[in-house]
């Protein structure tokens, strides 16, 4: 079963990505901060990150700034999970190093399926 780790300060959404990713049979951990999330992931390595960018303590983008520059978790596929939505939002999240961008509200029939594709890419 893969794991895949959200990180999201807003309870109520990380309790729908829960149960979305729950029920197409993926096993889920928590954070909410970016700090506790990096240590989960020197634990605890998932398989795929649901990154908030917007968190207290780190947020996204300095969180996959410290993943790509870490031994052992560069590789990892981070997902942004964003209310950012602007022209030009989801280009910054790629060249910050994220594998794809998901705006907020998500779309729950839509989010499955991106995160099974994200899974089945070989990181270069």
């Amino acid at each position: 079963m893969q794991t895949i780790l959200v990180v999201e300060d807003n309870e109520q959404n990380r309790i729908l990505m829960r149960q979305i990713l729950s029920f197409h049979g993926f096993a889920v951990l928590e954070a909410s901060d970016g700090a506790t999330a990096m240590a989960m992931m020197s634990s605890q390595l998932p398989d795929l990150v649901l990154l908030d960018l917007q968190m207290p303590v780190m947020d996204g983008f300095a969180v996959i700034k410290a993943v790509r520059n870490t031994p052992g978790l560069s590789r990892l596929k981070v997902i942004a999970v964003t209310s950012f939505a602007m022209k030009g939002d989801r280009e910054s999240a790629l060249q910050a190093g994220f594998d794809d961008y998901v705006t907020k509200p998500i779309d729950t029939r839509k989010f499955p399926e991106i995160v099974k594709n994200i899974l089945n890419e070989v990181r270069a």
